[in-house]
């Protein structure tokens, strides 16, 4: 792994709830990450999964054939310990902006606060699409809520995704995919995992919720997928099942430095049972 310990520091501006420092490193800006051991009460282990978390939740939308952020895993000196943290490159600059969801969903409409209802984050979609020249924007939203969902990604709030402008071309795409930290199960620990029955890591693969609600409820992403009752959802499981290739997923797993046997075991019969959700609803789709 790198050692970021002597990278040159700069100040922090970027948000978050994790420990992170922005350093420049071969010349490029990240955002690096550190352990966060406050997502949960009551836990007493040191969180360096949220990084293993972050990098593989990324590589694995690369996989896929999104645009996204750069990760690197790697190490850090702090105050003597040495800490496994993810480095994510800023795909900002002066020529492109990124603008938040949720700073332009204030702009769309400044007397309703835009949460996660997904009423309310389409409707806002759709008059972005109508007043901005942005690609395909709805398609891409529900491409990253399969994938999301793929990985049990539990926290894609409207902070953390959003559309990058050229300031020279004035054209917005999707941004790149950024912050993954919350999936694949990061606060579980080695010792939790390893006992964890077989119907127990199933039952952690079909229930786990989106941040993204319906009618006021997070919705479980699994069996909203598997409802066939949203067509845009429908149509993003029929874009993007072709493009999970589980052979290059799990290979890449296999070669993740510093991440133990059981939680590589962990991830990949938890990606490979939502998979079989997504196949097993394009053939129930087909059939009707």
């Amino acid at each position: 792994m790198i050692d970021f310990s002597e990278a040159t520091e700069e100040l922090n501006n970027y948000r978050g709830s994790e420990k992170k420092k922005t350093l420049i490193y071969n010349n490029k800006k990240y955002l690096v990450k550190f352990p966060d051991p406050i997502r949960e009460k009551n836990k007493n282990i040191s969180y360096i999964n949220n990084a293993f978390s972050e990098y593989i939740g990324s590589n694995i939308f690369k996989i896929v054939g999104f645009e996204v952020q750069n990760t690197i895993l790697g190490t850090y000196n702090y105050n003597g310990k040495e800490k496994i943290v993810c480095a994510c490159e800023d795909f900002t600059d002066e020529n492109h902006i990124l603008y938040e969801f949720e700073n332009i969903a204030l702009s769309v409409n400044p007397d309703k606060k835009i949460e996660t209802e997904l009423e309310d984050i389409i409707e806002v979609i759709n008059v972005i699409t109508k007043t901005m020249k942005v690609k395909e924007l709805k398609e891409k939203f529900w491409d990253m809520f399969i994938i999301d969902s793929l990985i049990g990604n539990k926290d894609r709030h409207n902070g953390n995704w959003g559309i990058l402008l050229n300031k020279i071309t004035n054209i917005s795409e999707f941004a790149p995919i950024y912050d993954c930290g919350s999936c694949l199960n990061s606060t579980l620990s080695d010792s939790e995992i390893e006992n964890l029955s077989e119907t127990e890591i199933k039952n952690l693969a079909i229930n786990t919720y989106s941040c993204i609600k319906e009618n006021g409820k997070k919705i479980n992403a699994m069996s909203y997928i598997k409802s066939l009752k949203n067509r845009d959802c429908n149509n993003a499981i029929f874009r993007v099942f072709d493009k999970i290739d589980l052979n290059k997923i799990e290979e890449f797993i296999n070669n993740v430095e510093g991440i133990t046997n059981i939680r590589k075991e962990f991830y990949k019969k938890i990606i490979k049972i939502r998979y079989d959700i997504l196949e097993q609803t394009i053939k129930e789709k087909n059939n009707l």
